[in-house]
């Protein structure tokens, strides 16, 4: 009797429905893993003090997982680390973890933080801030300049570095070539 009776409030729409998705503000997990298909972002394996001390160029991403425009934007860095990801420091920092106080030092991203999400932010070698964009920002934008700090030739002279979509979700947001 108890299995007809959840056979049939099954049946009749009584399941759960999903209550997030790419484009809404719900949480739903880790948007790296879910959106972009690589899970292997977060947690970053360095910190941004520790990038700098290193002299390794990074991409500095503040985010949260219950952002659309986050969830959008995380398979943009999830491409970038196919052709930056063994030369450059890929650093993910929640926007909750970082700590509220009075003043943060350089190489703490609450310096950086502009209390809008996604920010990126591109560190050269020396550790000079080059970029610091708050929202979207196109994966072509940001491998601008990710060319111009390791002094690689423009797009426009130059192949296509490679980049591939990982899952189903990074071939509806990557335009066909």
């Amino acid at each position: 009797m108890a299995c007809a009776a959840l056979v049939l409030w099954l049946g009749l729409g009584g399941q759960p429905t999903a209550l997030a998705g790419l484009t809404d503000d719900n949480y739903d997990g880790n948007i790296f893993a879910l959106y972009a298909g690589n899970g292997s972002l977060v947690p970053p394996r360095v910190s941004l003090e520790q990038s700098l001390k290193y002299g390794k160029p990074s991409i500095v991403v503040i985010y949260v997982d219950d952002s659309s425009d986050c969830k959008k934007f995380a398979s943009v860095i999830s491409q970038l680390q196919a052709p930056y990801g063994r030369v450059a420091n890929f650093i993910p920092i929640m926007a909750d973890s970082i700590p509220v106080k009075a003043s943060y030092e350089p190489s703490e991203p609450g310096y950086y933080f502009n209390n809008a999400v996604p920010q990126t932010l591109i560190f050269n070698a020396q550790g000079d801030l080059v970029f610091n964009e708050t929202g979207t920002v196109s994966y072509e934008a940001i491998d601008d300049v990710m060319r111009e700090v390791f002094d690689l030739l423009p797009r426009t002279e130059s192949e296509e570095l490679r980049r591939r979509p990982i899952n189903e979700v990074n071939t509806e947001l990557v335009p066909e070539q």
